[in-house]
């Protein structure tokens, strides 16, 4: 079944591209849509675009390679190649409002580390500088070529003059793809990497504050409450002894309320069981606490990296308490291991359900915790339940190197053994 024919000066929507390149233009037609006075503007701009940037990179390349000799040619030249990331970002953004092309931004370049000269040199051998000088170098021709066959369309092939922009704004689009975008997978990997250095260091932020809490509110709150009473109790030792054995004793169970409450906290960083006995016994006690039956299997024939270990145990901790606070389940079960490179951490429950990643339980930090190490974090949670809860971990040896063949995670679902 054919779809019926917009009226005649109706605009037409973007249609997604599912190869990831942001909209795909509808098809091209006789009709001057939004669309096609866009690209018509895009190739017409291509001729005074492209002159700006032909001068400027031929002025950068013959003042900075000529300059080379002498000791400011390659300052030039990175400033000249740091100028051209400017142009391609320019470009970029041209494309995006007038080609509907989605390109991501390359990473920027590392300030601050390794002096002067290293980062002189990074810039001069910078990919995304370099391809953007060859853009801006191929541009000139294309854009004079452009600019005559569109104007020359507008009065002359104006009938099909809507199929020859969109062959050529096509050939735009390729070119803004092949050489304006990010340089590779690693550029995009940094990218990630930035992103995840910012939730790593925003998590132990709110980790300190966490403790700095429990300390003020908790286990230093009482030690203040127990020294005035010591004091109290000293005060009335002579005059009346009874009440101030009976102070004392008050004091003593105060002493041992502090110490649970510090063992607690203690516990809450980082628990001495997981150190000396594993993600086995460690699993267990914490499984004990939980207010809903809880299996734990931990099929391990190695104990992975400490910090590796730390983070599966509070992701596990943290997905029993909101079984026992959420779920309303009965029953519970904790799986845990290895396949080839990746520790495995499953978490069921047979509750209400309705579990996501926005559903204010903590299971948005937990994700964004084990995306920040490489890991992968996948709830299925229909409602009516069950839920299952599947996170994946690089693993790395006890010696901190990460295991023979390991890879980054992909972002994609983990099948589990439920």
């Amino acid at each position: 079944m054919t779809e019926p024919l917009s009226p005649p000066g109706t605009p037409m929507t973007a249609v997604p591209d599912p190869a990831g390149h942001g909209d795909r233009p509808p098809p091209a037609r006789f009709a001057y849509d939004a669309h096609t006075w866009k690209e018509i503007a895009h190739l017409l701009a291509n001729l005074p675009v492209s002159l700006i940037g032909f001068v400027y990179v031929v002025t950068m390349l013959f003042t900075g390679v000529g300059l080379t000799v002498t000791v400011i040619g390659f300052p030039l030249l990175a400033a000249g190649l740091t100028g051209a990331r400017l142009l391609g970002r320019m470009e970029r953004a041209r494309a995006r409002k007038l080609l509907g092309v989605r390109v991501e931004e390359p990473s920027r370049l590392p300030r601050g580390s390794g002096g002067f000269w290293p980062q002189l040199w990074m810039a001069v051998k910078d990919p995304v500088g370099w391809r953007t000088v060859l853009y801006g170098l191929i541009r000139l021709p294309w854009g004079i070529l452009t600019f005559v066959v569109t104007l020359t369309g507008l009065f002359v092939l104006w009938p099909v003059l809507p199929f020859i922009a969109r062959g050529l704004a096509n050939a735009d689009r390729a070119m803004v793809r092949g050489l304006l975008s990010p340089s590779d997978e690693l550029e995009r990997r940094i990218a990630e990497l930035e992103s995840d250095r910012g939730v790593v260091v925003d998590t132990a932020a709110a980790d300190l504050r966490r403790i700095e809490r429990d300390l003020h509110d908790g286990a230093q709150a009482r030690l203040v409450n127990l020294a005035m009473g010591l004091g109290l109790a000293k005060e009335k030792l002579l005059e009346d002894p009874d009440v101030a054995a009976t102070m004392v004793e008050e004091a003593h169970g105060e002493v041992k309320l502090a110490l649970q409450e510090l063992r607690d906290l203690a516990r809450g960083i980082h628990p001495a069981v997981l150190t000396d006995r594993g993600l086995d016994a460690a699993l267990s006690s914490v499984a004990s606490r939980c207010t809903v039956p809880v299996k734990v299997t931990v099929d391990l024939d190695e104990r992975p990296a400490a910090a590796i270990e730390g983070i599966a145990y509070f992701t596990v901790s943290e997905l029993l308490q909101n079984i026992s606070k959420h779920s309303g389940a009965r029953s519970a079960a904790v799986d845990v291991w290895r396949s080839e490179d990746r520790l495995f951490i499953q978490v069921w429950d047979d509750g209400r359900g309705g579990a996501s990643l926005d559903g204010g339980t903590g299971i948005r930090g937990l994700a964004d915790r084990l995306g920040a190490v490489d890991g992968l974090f996948v709830v299925e949670s229909p409602e009516g339940g069950p839920t299952t809860v599947t996170a994946e971990l690089p693993w790395r040896d006890r010696s901190g190197a990460l295991a023979e063949g390991a890879r980054p995670a992909k972002r994609a679902s983990v099948r589990g053994r439920r």
